[in-house]
């Protein structure tokens, strides 16, 4: 095993660098892994441009990175499970204790999870990296690594269509057409959903949510009226969605969400915004709406990867950039001035499997 372990650091706000670690050691319960491919996601560049998101603030330097797949190279002596040279997908948040959320199955709520690339916790943007056993998940042969590192994203759209209740038949309006929209897009397809219509403000975004299955795009301007373009909603689909699921986290998308609505539906808030906003609460109140927020994601790796596996979803299309570890500052820089949908960082230089 080499024993350079290069890693993308966050020293300060707006001071990411490339800087060599130790290679960790892995405790009982642990695997230590030569990781393959790490996502680039809208938070990481956040805490690199502005040092917090909410009440996360960054106070010391921390590794980027929570989107992830690589190979087991060390294996803790407690772990049965797994064994030196498997390929695994990493679910970044990991409960610390076993309190009542942890005990119910929600333990994303868990006020002390240990969460990848969440200030305190270090991340694993970097060629080598320890983690949980419990949360490494065994990929199948014919999914690849960075099928697996974009389970990650995905889990955040099952999350998404649980919550909202996707089912058969189900209409939906996705807000977005982002990383977050379009994986919420296929699982809401993959769930049943029988017409599907999303937003965005980018027509480049719009045609790949078309290419991977909306039936309806309706592109969106600033300015625009939300009741307006909840009329156009109900007119692209014939009705109003029973669901909505906000991606954007701007006041005027989710206003366009609850208008858009039909009585008795769901709003599912995804995006996050600013801390306050404006929404007709007082209409979706009258109108049984109801509205529900998601924070993260928590049971979905088994059923992501069943879902690719199957070729259920195919996540494939969304990677439109590659970067080397070593380039991983303009890695950021692409991803900061959205250009694509998904930009891959790969880790491990001696192998090109994708």
């Amino acid at each position: 095993m080499a024993q350079d372990n290069l890693c993308v650091v966050l020293r300060s706000k707006g001071d990411l660098r490339l800087e060599n670690c130790a290679v960790p050691e892995p405790g009982p319960n642990e695997v230590l892994l030569q990781m393959h491919s790490v996502g680039i996601c809208g938070s990481d560049v956040h805490y690199w441009q502005h040092g917090r998101i909410g009440d996360f603030v960054l106070t010391k330097p921390m590794v980027l990175g929570h989107e992830a797949a690589g190979r087991v190279v060390k294996v803790g002596s407690a772990v049965k499970h797994l064994q030196v040279g498997d390929r695994v997908a990493i679910e970044p948040g990991v409960p610390r204790d076993m309190d009542e959320f942890f005990k119910n199955g929600r333990y994303n709520l868990s006020p002390s999870i240990f969460f990848c690339a969440t200030p305190p916790d270090d991340g694993n943007l970097c060629r080598y990296y320890k983690h949980n056993a419990s949360f490494c998940y065994k990929l199948p042969d014919n999914v690849t690594y960075e099928e697996g590192a974009l389970i990650e994203p995905l889990s955040v759209g099952i999350h998404a269509c649980r919550r909202a209740g996707v089912t058969l038949g189900s209409t939906v309006l996705i807000c977005g057409a982002g990383p977050i929209g379009l994986v919420s897009l296929l699982v809401a397809k993959a769930m049943g959903a029988s017409q599907v219509v999303i937003t965005d403000l980018s027509a480049e975004r719009l045609a790949m949510a078309k290419d991977v299955g909306a039936d309806f795009q309706l592109p969106v301007r600033r300015g625009d009226e939300p009741q307006q373009l909840a009329r156009s909603v109900a007119h692209l689909l014939g009705t109003q969605p029973h669901i909505a699921i906000e991606c954007t986290g701007a006041e005027s998308s989710i206003q366009t969400a609850i208008y858009a609505t039909r009585s008795g539906g769901v709003v599912v808030l995804v995006g996050l915004g600013p801390e306050m906003v404006t929404v007709p609460l007082v209409n979706a109140a009258v109108r049984e709406v109801d509205i529900r927020g998601v924070f993260r994601y928590c049971n979905t790796w088994p059923m992501a990867i069943a879902m690719l596996a199957a070729g259920k979803v195919d996540v494939k299309p969304l990677v439109t950039h590659r970067f080397p570890l070593e380039q991983a500052v303009q890695a950021f820089e692409t991803t900061r001035q959205g250009v694509g949908i998904k930009v891959m960082l790969k880790c491990d230089p001696n192998d090109q499997d994708p």
